[in-house]
């Protein structure tokens, strides 16, 4: 089974946004070495907790840092941008680092509703031009003239980046197997109904001009330490973290576990806290491990994103390490 990471760049206890791109850069290399098969970044925007607010630009960094691993958008906001600039963006990205560029989109705003306006010249951005913005995004790509305007997203080459949609919901599912892209179930997002999903991707995939058959994946948060006992110490940060965030409360670090565990949890909280751990795998590398292998068996995927927030950065690090060792995937010499 293949292993990738998602990373949002969060800034930790104690630190700046400086600070947490500067530890994405050194999650990408160490991802490297380790032997992970791609690394995405995320795209949030006026968001204090989490650096990363243009991906395009942050995947170019990486991808001039590492050597092997894939590196890629998890994902370009498609609805904010014209989908002729997005494809060259990344037609430009495929030509520096062939066969390396991944092209995750999503449709979500990516902040506040107010970043809907900031990024449309003060118009919320239609949801139903997306299905036609992925066709159109696609046909740039592959050096097609969607529009018919005598025109190509250049530069030109023998290799185009592919799209992966990424998605929480069915309707996102069936939208990647009509236009006949790569998709991505967002269960870090969403712990429920997201099986069924991808099995409605799978049952109604359509050949593209991207590929003949249906690739798809999972991301999930995942907390691993040596001891479940301390991986369990290490994810009560990332759960009052969530729960601030469902709360509509902006946070702009994230909690130590000390933090989490000094707060002072309602009844409701403690509830809400077991409900969201749907989406979290928490525990020893063996535990994490076969949680993560029943999770891509009951998503028919033969690979997994993860996505680890815990305070320290060293921890982070260490958790990555030891799924790579659990997995025993192959180290990189970079």
């Amino acid at each position: 089974m293949k292993l990738s990471i998602l990373e949002q760049s969060p800034v930790l206890s104690g630190m700046n946004a400086h600070d947490a791109l500067k530890q994405t850069t050194e999650l990408a290399q160490w991802a490297d070495k380790l032997g992970y098969h791609r690394f995405w970044v995320a795209e949030h925007h006026s968001t204090d907790s989490l650096a990363g607010s243009t991906p395009e630009v942050l995947a170019a960094h990486l991808a001039g840092k590492t050597e092997n691993i894939r590196i890629g958008t998890g994902g370009i906001l498609l609805p904010h941008y014209s989908a002729y600039k997005v494809a060259e963006t990344f037609r430009v990205l495929e030509t520096l680092h062939p066969g390396r560029i991944d092209l995750g989109v999503g449709r979500a705003p990516g902040g506040k509703p107010n970043v809907n306006l900031a990024l449309n010249k003060n118009k919320f951005p239609s949801v139903e031009d997306y299905p036609a913005k992925i066709s159109e995004l696609m046909a740039y790509l592959h050096g097609e003239d969607p529009q018919g305007m005598g025109i190509s997203a250049t530069p030109h080459g023998n290799s185009s980046p592919p799209i992966w949609m990424l998605g929480s919901s069915g309707t996102s599912a069936r939208l990647a197997a009509d236009i006949g892209a790569s998709y991505s179930f967002a269960h870090f997002i969403n712990g429920h109904g997201g099986t069924k999903a991808m099995e409605r991707y799978l049952n109604y995939f359509n050949a593209s001009i991207q590929q003949q058959e249906p690739k798809g994946n999972v991301s999930v948060f995942a907390v691993c330490a040596e001891t479940d006992e301390q991986a369990e110490y290490l994810a009560a940060s990332l759960d009052l973290a969530i729960l601030k965030i469902e709360q509509g409360k902006q946070i702009r670090r994230f909690p130590t576990p000390d933090e989490a565990l000094n707060y002072s949890y309602s009844m409701f909280e403690e509830e809400r806290i077991q409900e969201n751990r749907s989406r979290i795998i928490v525990g020893s590398p063996d535990k994490v491990k076969m949680e993560l292998e029943s999770l891509a068996e009951s998503y028919f995927v033969d690979e997994v994103i993860i996505n680890t927030i815990v305070t320290p950065f060293e921890a982070r690090l260490k958790s990555y390490e030891l799924l790579a060792k659990a997995f025993q995937l192959t180290p990189r010499s970079t």
